[in-house]
């Protein structure tokens, strides 16, 4: 099982090329309302979370045509993209929160218990690093959650909702599992249109994809990154 502790690839370097965000293409289709700001999260002066660096959209937009010509009318469905490290900060904090309440009262003052939940928290999200060196990955434009519909618009089973604690979101996690076979092989379909166009998969997310982050480079065999953190999505 990786270790969310040890992220190796936060140590990669990176050379941010300067490309822009650009906004997603309004016929692909997403989540609406998006998920974080419903909650409530703190998008800087209402700026567009549905965006990603020019390269990124256009590889989106492949991968998009890669998976229709195997299984017309189906498409991607984006769940999250750029998204500030404020709002990784509250988005970290309101895991935290939601998992703390459905636990029982015994439960919830057992520290140990306590220590648990906030593990598998921080074992999902990324550190809200503000250092320059150690962006959290959608704050660069890089990183995308994406699932999958079908020709009505509905999602596909995928075995977990995405941002789900624990190992059921790790992308194999159904694999050889006879009741999980459809949430499998539509895992199996997302990975193979993504990693087509060039994405990399997140070690333990089957919804989260990248190009050109540090987990891209990583995974890659890169020198560098070419996407750092874009502060305030300029």
């Amino acid at each position: 099982m990786p270790d969310a502790t040890k992220r190796p690839w936060r140590a990669m370097a990176i050379n941010d090329c300067g490309e822009p965000l650009a906004p997603l293409p309004e016929d692909l289709p997403r989540v609406m309302p998006h998920p974080y700001a419903r909650l409530g999260a703190p998008y800087p002066g209402g700026r567009d979370p549905w965006r990603l660096r020019l390269a990124v959209v256009m590889r989106l937009l492949r991968a998009r045509t890669i998976l229709q010509a195997a299984h017309p009318g189906w498409d991607l469905q984006i769940f999250d993209a750029w998204r500030p490290i404020a709002v990784q900060i509250f988005m970290i904090d309101h895991s935290l929160q939601t998992e703390l309440a459905r636990g029982s009262p015994s439960q919830r003052a057992d520290p140990a218990w306590r220590c648990q939940v906030e593990q598998q928290v921080c074992h999902l999200w990324a550190i809200p690093s503000r250092d320059p060196r150690t962006p959290p990955p959608h704050s660069t434009g890089a990183a995308v959650d994406l699932t999958l519909v079908d020709h009505t618009g509905e999602p596909v089973p995928m075995g977990s909702p995405i941002d789900a604690l624990g190992s059921e979101s790790y992308p194999d996690h159904f694999a050889g599992d006879p009741h999980g076979v459809t949430a499998h092989r539509n895992r199996l379909r997302l990975r193979r249109a993504m990693v087509t166009v060039g994405f990399v998969m997140h070690p333990w997310e089957w919804w989260h994809f990248s190009f050109g982050d540090q987990l891209w480079a990583w995974q890659t065999g890169q020198v560098e990154a070419c996407y750092g953190a874009v502060a305030d999505g300029g």
